[in-house]
């Protein structure tokens, strides 16, 4: 098959529109049930105060703003797919954001800013009849006749291309996370496996041993290494295959299948890292140097540590909880004078290169 042969075929998957609309006519959408913004997805939004009101001033200074990403479903529901902060910025605003982060947010109090001081305080209703904080009917209209381009992604599109357009959209960013990507396009294919993967995040054992920081939670790090180790169980890696890209595919098979025993999986997860925090605590995945654990967290360690001792478990579990701990922990700290291990889980081994070699072995590297 010839490149431009390939360029045509792959443009067949992908059937769009897009057209220009104000926000009054987004905000009636929103309201009616035709633009949905997923639940899950409102979690994602955390603009603060000054950004939400930075927007808001592009809007009356009328300075073009990006346009939004739509996928029409069959009954021509418009799902957003991106621009889940400056369409939540304008709702918020409104007054018309709904669900449970609406009522956590409040209402939006603008702040001053270079161009526009006079919006310090101001909201878009008044807060009494005696204040004079609102917007005022003149600028309220003004916002709601913004206009902005909306990029339709049709249904009759292959099934995963809004899946692929949301993570073009939205990987490589700030504002999202690679797993914060996954975690929306989880939410669209089963939101069942989505909050499945947080709640075995939850699992105090492995918040124990995975000993996660505020900012990697924020970051949702917690619920990758979830997802890395059901994927490792479930889904072979392809050796050369960008770690993310991987992931990526897992988490769309797994979250798609028809066969994944999430309640049976669940219960091995939950062991997995039972054992090894009755083991090894906050040292499960740490550098043993010889004499004692060093501080960092090491994802060559999840990696083989945790892969290892779960598809262990039935031998595991055989033996004495005394034995069993006391075994976990001499095959941790003899992984650091396995020679394999060693050179493929320095700082500078690639993923790629780090899975290949390592994930095929640990099964056996914590084998009783």
């Amino acid at each position: 098959m010839t490149l431009i042969t390939e360029v045509e075929k792959a443009r067949q998957e992908v059937v769009t529109d897009g057209y220009e609309m104000s926000l009054g006519e987004v905000i009636n959408l929103y309201k009616d049930e035709e633009l949905k913004i997923d639940p899950a997805f409102q979690r994602l939004f955390r603009w603060d105060d000054q950004r939400k009101t930075r927007f808001i001033e592009s809007l009356l200074l009328g300075i073009p703003v990006p346009p939004i990403f739509v996928y029409q479903d069959a009954d021509g529901v418009w799902e957003l797919i991106d621009g889940l902060q400056r369409i939540s910025t304008v709702l918020q605003l409104t007054g018309d954001l709904t669900g449970a982060r609406a009522t956590e947010l409040g209402p939006l109090i603008l702040n001053g800013t270079r161009f526009l001081p006079s919006l310090n305080g101001k909201r878009w209703k008044p807060s009494s009849p005696d204040t004079d904080d609102g917007l005022g009917s003149k600028l309220q209209i003004e916002i709601k006749r913004s206009r902005l381009r909306v990029e339709i992604l049709k249904a009759e599109s292959a099934g995963t291309a809004k899946y692929e357009l949301f993570q073009r959209l939205n990987t490589g960013g700030a504002s999202l996370s690679e797993q914060e990507v996954r975690n929306s396009i989880a939410v669209s294919i089963n939101p069942g496996f989505y909050e499945w993967l947080i709640q075995l995040s939850k699992h105090p054992s492995f918040v124990t041993t995975t000993r996660q920081t505020d900012s990697a939670l924020e970051k949702e790090a917690g619920t990758e290494l979830v997802l890395r180790l059901v994927a490792f169980r479930h889904v072979p890696y392809e050796s050369g295959l960008d770690v993310h890209e991987y992931l990526d595919t897992a988490l769309f098979k797994l979250a798609s299948s028809k066969t994944l025993n999430m309640k049976q999986e669940g219960k091995a997860f939950e062991k997995t890292f039972d054992y090894l925090d009755d083991a090894l605590g906050a040292d499960a995945f740490r550098k043993w140097n010889g004499k004692k654990f060093t501080r960092s967290f090491l994802m060559s360690l999840f990696e083989v540590v945790a892969t290892g001792v779960s598809r262990n478990l039935d031998d595991l579990e055989a033996m004495e909880s005394e034995d069993r701990n006391l075994f976990l922990q001499e095959k941790t700290k003899e992984l650091w004078n396995n020679e394999t291990f060693n050179n493929n889980s320095g700082a500078g081994v690639r993923g790629t290169t780090r899975l290949s070699n390592l994930l095929p072995i640990a099964a056996t590297l914590m084998k009783p």
